[in-house]
């Protein structure tokens, strides 16, 4: 039967809700679902309802459907609000008050909630209300400039450095701060969660680096970047990929061991590099990459087969750590951090919009929900669920 009983958890108790977007703001929702947050996603009428059981996104929460461009739609989100400890919505700025809902109102209702708002520039500035995606914040931030090979264009690293690592985390960071203030003052407050903001976080070594002259604003030239042999990727016999990361000199004392190459050339001067990866390359290129793992394994020489997506949940220090899961017929992302007292777990597999709109809305105390679905401020869309 459904509970609103906390969850096991260390955010066990928190009662949040989320107004359904894409990406970063559903990532901030997994997590704190994930560590035990009641979370309740908001979705519109329309959305769509079918193939999210393969979605591990939205895993750990129900759905709603309320229809927010509605009056009587945004005051049942409003009632909600009343009892929430946070709310994150993902709209351009101004949209969230012009359907009523904004930080003012909504702190005005509850003074204690948290008010999460993800957005890609911000609430201020000249490109605050223009549309963007992950490349483009990446852009402008100086982020995509220096990821790439000397000479080549900017790589794109999927979304995970912007939507991902610098949105949805930064926000559910964000959230978790402003809680912990609000134990001490009683009072919330809006924690503005900006990608850019986020990303040019992410960047602080790599300015530190620049700072001190030990790396320069070109591609493929530094440490990290390629521009060293030693940190950097290696073709095998069979067209797969070994990583290579011996950066400190005993680690890369152990690469040569391995790999059985004597009498190179020294690393510390830049104008040997070439000549270093033309035999690293050289010699990766004689095995297949199995081989070569098999031959690392258990070495300090920081060397790792490059494993493919499907490949990586069957990795032996993953698959004995649990990293990945399968729930619900789908490989997913374990629960992390972990907690020593308090472990979180993944929740209801991803529900349906709409699937348990009566049981939340009830478990939340609305007691007029039946009147709310007859007026279609409110949508029940299957059969009521009892999981």
């Amino acid at each position: 039967m459904f509970s609103s009983s906390p969850r096991s958890g260390p955010l066990s108790g928190l009662k949040v809700l989320e107004i359904a977007g894409l990406g970063p703001g559903p990532f901030a929702a997994m997590l704190l679902a994930d560590l035990g947050a009641e979370v309740v996603r908001v979705d519109r009428p329309g959305s769509g309802t079918e193939g999210v059981g393969s979605a591990p996104l939205d895993r750990g929460r129900r759905s709603v459907v309320i229809d927010l461009k509605r009056p009587e739609g945004t005051a049942v989100l409003l009632r909600l609000i009343d009892v929430a400890d946070v709310l994150i919505e993902g709209y351009r700025p101004g949209v969230a008050e012009r359907l009523g809902f904004g930080p003012d109102e909504c702190l005005r209702r509850n003074p204690r909630l948290v008010y999460g708002r993800m957005t890609g520039w911000g609430q201020d500035g000249p490109l605050a209300t223009t549309a963007g995606h992950d490349i483009t914040y990446l852009a402008r931030t100086g982020a995509l400039h220096a990821i790439g090979r000397a000479g080549g264009p900017p790589q794109i690293p999927l979304n995970l450095l912007g939507d991902f690592g610098g949105g949805g985390m930064l926000l559910a960071f964000g959230i978790g701060a402003a809680l912990w203030e609000r134990e001490r003052s009683g009072a919330g407050q809006v924690v503005d969660a900006a990608i850019v903001d986020g990303v040019a976080s992410m960047l602080a070594m790599q300015y530190g680096f620049l700072s001190t002259g030990y790396a320069r604003d070109e591609r493929g030239v530094n440490l990290l970047d390629s521009g060293a042999p030693f940190y950097d990727v290696y073709e095998t016999a069979d067209g797969r990929w070994m990583a290579v990361g011996a950066i400190e000199a005993p680690f890369y004392k152990e690469l040569l061991r391995v790999l059985e190459l004597a009498e190179m050339p020294s690393r510390a001067d830049p104008a040997n590099w070439p000549t270093i990866r033309a035999r690293l390359a050289q010699r990766f290129a004689e095995e297949d990459r199995d081989t070569w793992a098999q031959r690392f394994a258990g070495s300090d020489a920081c060397v790792a087969p490059v494993l493919s997506l499907n490949e990586a949940p069957r990795d032996e220090q993953l698959a004995a750590r649990a990293t990945y899961t399968v729930a619900d017929g789908a490989v997913q992302p374990a629960v992390a951090p972990r907690f020593s007292r308090t472990p979180g777990a993944p929740g209801v597999p991803p529900h349906k919009a709409g699937q348990d709109t009566e049981l939340v809305l009830e478990a939340w105390g609305l007691d007029d929900v039946a009147d709310l679905i007859a007026t279609g401020a409110v949508i029940q869309t299957e059969t009521r669920s009892l999981a």
